[in-house]
């Protein structure tokens, strides 16, 4: 379990009974206690001026009246750092927590449907039956639109709530409060192309598609345009972290089409990395395309649940080019993974079937969003991979690599239990 009452109860931080490596509960504290001793003058009162890195928040309770606001910290100057998790990757869970707990979010209530209009220069975009007003909507988008840091000032009804919540995709959500007002203090550094794409009638998918293609946009960017209701013709706020899986989704989705022209690997390849207690083991296979992910929470991680077995419980879920859908078990892991394998594999020009082995230790004692799969993933194709001329030699060494046992997964893969033809090379072996 994530949490037991009575275990933290007796525990209080000091035994680790769960299992893990460290406390998620006094972590969360210590780096809360360590923003507040630095920043406490500037961060409790209800008006926050200092530069967004830039970053918005859209969340998805009670949708279609969803919660949307601007994130600001009290300091100013190149606070990208804050919300890029392409800077994060050499950085501890810790300190990704101290940079969340210093952007406070101004909330406000919004419904999803937004008409763009062409106003006026000053009012681009204007919102109808909402409960926010059109000024602060075009200040949220002009802010999501900015590549560079914006000095912004956000007035409360009341100081910040410090009580950070975690989402398994996005990053940790900062303090909050209800936003009164929303100011942007510059005129954000807006990229012409991203202005082209947000003002032409393209579909949601064209838009991200071209904003890729492009060239200078990471994801995460493209992310906040879907969020703050940007993209498409029918023009609509989406939740953060359905716009997370929706972009890696499309991104993913455009690069697989592309693999699936090229040529198979000629080997079987093992892939390891690691990253804030994640371990990833990747298993290239020379045949046509499928791709699968199953993950394992291990005993004492945030998530872990042995089951009555005793036994870890591995999430599974698969494609191929007929069976698509929803990857319900692993969720937005299983497009996070997908997108970083799939460019690697563009980059290769070849196409293989995936297996993607994800074991999550004790160490991930809090979620801090999908983006490390992205990153882990990709990190395990810059290190030394391992080849074998047959699966059986490949298998041999996964379960060298991975901590739960290699039968429990051929259990549950599709593709290791698949009956397939033998490649020649392995009929030779053979003989």
């Amino acid at each position: 379990m994530a949490f037991n009452s009575k275990m933290c109860s007796v525990c209080k931080g000091r035994k680790l009974l769960c299992g893990k490596s460290k406390c998620s509960i006094l972590e969360k504290l210590r780096a809360f206690e360590d923003i507040k001793k630095k920043f406490d003058k500037k961060l409790n009162k209800t008006e926050i001026f200092g530069a967004s890195p830039p970053s918005i928040f859209v969340g998805e309770y009670n949708y279609p009246n969803i919660r949307i606001g601007p994130l600001v910290p009290p300091i100013e100057g190149d606070t990208s750092f804050m919300d890029s998790p392409l800077k994060w990757e050499d950085k501890s869970i810790k300190a990704i927590i101290k940079y969340r707990s210093m952007l406070v979010m101004g909330e406000t209530i919004s419904n999803v449907n937004i008409n763009k209009q062409k106003e006026n220069k000053y009012n681009k975009y204007n919102l109808s039956d909402n409960n926010i007003n059109n000024r602060t909507m075009e200040s949220i988008q002009e802010l999501a639109m900015s590549l560079k840091p914006v000095d912004s000032e956000i007035t409360l009804k009341k100081k910040p709530n410090f009580n950070i919540s975690h989402s398994g995709f996005a990053p940790p959500i900062s303090p909050k409060g209800d936003l009164l007002k929303f100011v942007v203090a510059e005129n954000p550094k807006i990229p012409k192309k991203s202005d082209y794409v947000v003002n032409d009638e393209l579909k949601a998918v064209d838009s991200i598609i071209s904003l890729y293609n492009y060239g200078g946009f990471d994801e995460y960017y493209i992310v906040k345009l879907m969020s703050a209701g940007l993209l498409g013709i029918d023009k609509k706020l989406v939740p953060t972290r359905w716009s997370i899986t929706g972009v890696q989704d499309t991104i993913g989705k455009y690069l697989r089409d592309k693999i699936i022209d090229y040529p198979l690997i000629n080997d079987y390849e093992v892939y390891y990395g690691e990253l804030l207690g994640n371990n990833y083991t990747i298993l290239l296979m020379p045949d046509y395309y499928a791709y699968e992910l199953m993950e394992v929470w291990q005993k004492g991680s945030l998530f872990g649940d042995s089951g009555s077995s005793g036994v870890p419980i591995v999430l599974e879920d698969y494609e191929d080019l007929k069976v698509k859908g929803y990857a319900k078990e692993t969720t937005g892991a299983f497009y996070a993974s997908r997108l970083s394998i799939m460019e690697y594999l563009v980059k290769r020009k070849r196409q293989c079937k995936i297996v993607v082995f994800r074991e999550i230790t004790p160490d991930y004692y809090a979620p801090v969003g999908v983006w490390q799969i992205r990153s882990g993933v990709k990190k395990s194709f810059n290190n030394q991979y391992f080849k074998y001329n047959t699966l059986q030699e490949a298998l041999n060494k996964i379960s060298e690599l991975v901590k739960t046992p290699i039968e429990k997964y051929k259990l549950k893969s599709k593709i290791l239990t698949k009956s397939r033809q033998m490649r020649i090379e392995e009929i030779i072996n053979i003989i």
